[in-house]
């Protein structure tokens, strides 16, 4: 059966979990893995601009053995996709070339639609609903500065989107508790914050959106923010900065959780003195480059699973 990507919701806890351990084990032993996937290849489709996706992906996959082919929906050589080829065309079509596909886009749809129509694994690297990537690379980073994840409290700060959705889901199959401090008219999804309750009901952990930062914060292990403006929202970045004015997380904030191993983390790319300071950003507490080159290993571990390079047991 073809495996996919599409969200965390592919992925149950022992599974997720499993993406980690091999995370792991390919970041400290990389000279295992090197020809993995030799004689592969996979289509990187890019509809919006990246610099970690894209180079982690690129790099990563080349470490693995297999060929990346970096593809733009945009430009005079940009994909048939751009100019009105369908997804289920393209879908088939890629099936036929290559082993993988890994698409950073605007719908979520245009991800589900190439899993349902072609016949290989798809990955999201990135939509506007979900980034469940970054929330396998976030898993590896938490467990790295703090030893595990399960019973610990991720606070993510700022508008609940897409990076706070994988988070959401990342919470129950890791077994660690979520909390999204955000303002009321700024919060996640209403399906995806009933399914990561749900999720988070079953597995025993929490999953809550608070309006409060000071309730939110209590008791966080990890502090975790995004940018405040993201692409495609720079005409409305006034509004927005106005809404959000008052959750920058700052060193007061950071101090706020009441403990004094709580590590802070970004998606990057950061915007110092709007969604965190440049003392927090900068400081002892900060793990955000960490967690940008475990985006490079998650995403390995991640590849290899589903191409037939390592085994989920």
């Amino acid at each position: 059966m073809t495996r996919h990507l599409r969200s965390l919701l592919d992925l149950s806890p022992a599974e997720t979990n499993r993406v980690v351990d091999l995370a792991a084990d390919v970041k400290a032993n990389p000279g295992n893995y090197s020809s993995a996937l030799a004689g592969k290849s996979v289509a990187m489709i890019f509809a919006k601009q990246s610099t970690r996706t894209r180079i982690s992906f690129e790099v990563g996959l080349h470490q693995v053995g297999a060929q990346p082919l970096v593809l733009s929906t945009s430009g005079g050589t940009g994909m048939q996709m751009g100019r009105g080829e369908t997804v289920e065309d393209t879908a088939k079509v890629l099936s036929r070339f290559v082993h993988g596909i890994v698409i950073r886009t605007f719908g979520q749809e245009q991800v589900d639609g190439l899993a349902e129509h072609g016949s290989i694994p798809v990955v999201n690297a990135l939509t506007d609903l979900y980034h469940p990537c970054q929330a396998l690379a976030d898993l590896l980073t938490i467990r790295e500065h703090l030893g595990k994840t399960e019973g610990k409290k991720l606070v993510y700060v700022g508008a609940g989107n897409n990076v706070a959705h994988s988070l959401m889901l990342a919470g129950p199959r890791s077994g660690m508790d979520v909390v999204v401090a955000c303002p009321e008219s700024l919060r996640p999804n209403a399906t995806v914050l009933d399914r990561a309750r749900a999720d988070a009901s079953k597995a025993g952990t929490r999953c809550a959106v608070i309006t409060d930062l000071a309730e939110a914060m209590t008791g966080a292990d990890v502090v975790y923010t995004d940018t405040w403006v993201s692409m495609g929202e720079e005409e409305e970045a006034k509004r927005l900065m106005k809404i959000l004015d008052g959750y920058t997380i700052t060193e007061q904030v950071m101090a706020s959780s009441g403990k004094p191993n709580t590590i802070f983390m970004h998606c990057l790319p950061a915007h110092r003195g709007d969604e965190v300071s440049a003392e927090v950003m900068d400081g002892p507490r900060s793990v955000v480059f960490d967690e940008a080159e475990n985006r490079l290993h998650a995403q390995k571990a991640l590849m290899l699973l589903l191409m037939g390079g390592a085994s989920w047991s």
